[in-house]
């Protein structure tokens, strides 16, 4: 009887100890609202397109860093115009959004119809990024690197941007090389086998809600899911102001919130894992102006 009741206040101390240290864990939002000024990036209205969508505007952060010549060619097309008048042409539940020229026929000004494949950046020596200490089926290192959650090989001189719910790609047909106007956004949960397949050079940082909103079935007469207009968001500074920040993904802020999501301390939580992947940290972004 004696042993049983000194194993049962062993339990019960080691209970306690552990709700002790779940209390003592910081929660996501308050990781959040206490990151330091230093801790935030402000987004840069060159790397933004404004899209808008017959809901709302969409806002999108470009990644020059992975994929520069898509960065940049998107740009040239939306200054040239490309997107007016077309739509978002392919819509399938839980999974994609796709966007552009449906025809393939529109002409392109100055702009490239299509670029060599970007699916990954090669660098000659390894690329730090924010790591994630967790198994992946899908690479060897999984973490963050500029406010976007990527993937590496091993010797992390291959990094690529992972596919996660609301990230910008550029679709493409069988030949790899054949992407170069015709955009899409994932929606629902992350198609991640189709890393390094395809080229992925942003991500929504506000206005998903639009995407998600589009129509599912096309009426007859009506373009379908019609795109309003496309700009790049410092063109058009003198008419949109917005402004975003974006917390800074190798800030010790951000290494405190990838602890607060393996193990959520908030008090509806029963179970806590112990364990978040990367496509489960959402990165923080807040607007600024309006």
């Amino acid at each position: 009887m004696l042993k049983k009741s000194c194993l049962a206040a062993v339990a019960l101390i080691l209970s306690q100890t552990s709700v002790a240290k779940t209390a003592a864990q910081p929660t996501a939002s308050s990781v959040i609202n206490s990151a330091s000024a230093q801790e935030w990036r402000i987004v840069d209205a060159d790397n933004i397109l404004k899209i808008t969508l017959p809901t709302g505007s969409a806002y999108i952060e470009l990644n020059p860093l992975l994929a520069p010549k898509h960065a940049e060619n998107i740009k040239q097309l939306v200054r040239d115009g490309f997107y007016k008048g077309l739509s978002v042409y392919r819509f399938v539940e839980g999974f994609v959004a796709q966007g552009g020229d449906a025809s393939g026929k529109k002409a392109i000004k100055n702009a490239s119809k299509s670029l060599p494949a970007e699916f990954y950046l090669t660098t000659a020596t390894a690329l730090n990024i924010t790591e994630l200490d967790i198994t992946d089926g899908y690479a060897p290192l999984t973490g963050f690197l500029k406010g976007f959650a990527v993937a590496q090989n091993e010797a992390q001189t291959q990094t690529w941007q992972v596919h996660c719910n609301g990230v910008f790609a550029m679709a493409r047909d069988n030949n790899i090389n054949s992407g170069g106007t015709e955009f899409y956004v994932t929606i629902g949960h992350g198609p991640r086998y189709l890393d390094r397949n395809i080229t992925v050079f942003g991500r929504v940082i506000e206005g998903m809600e639009h995407f998600n909103r589009l129509s599912r079935t096309p009426i007859e007469g009506e373009l379908f899911n019609p795109i309003a207009d496309i700009h790049v968001l410092a063109d058009i500074a003198k008419h949109d102001t917005s402004q975003f920040k974006v917390l800074k993904t190798d800030s010790n802020a951000f290494k405190s919130l990838i602890k607060a999501r393996q193990n959520r301390s908030e008090e509806w939580f029963v179970e806590t894992p112990d364990y978040v992947d990367v496509c489960g940290m959402p990165i923080p972004t807040k607007r600024l102006k309006s």
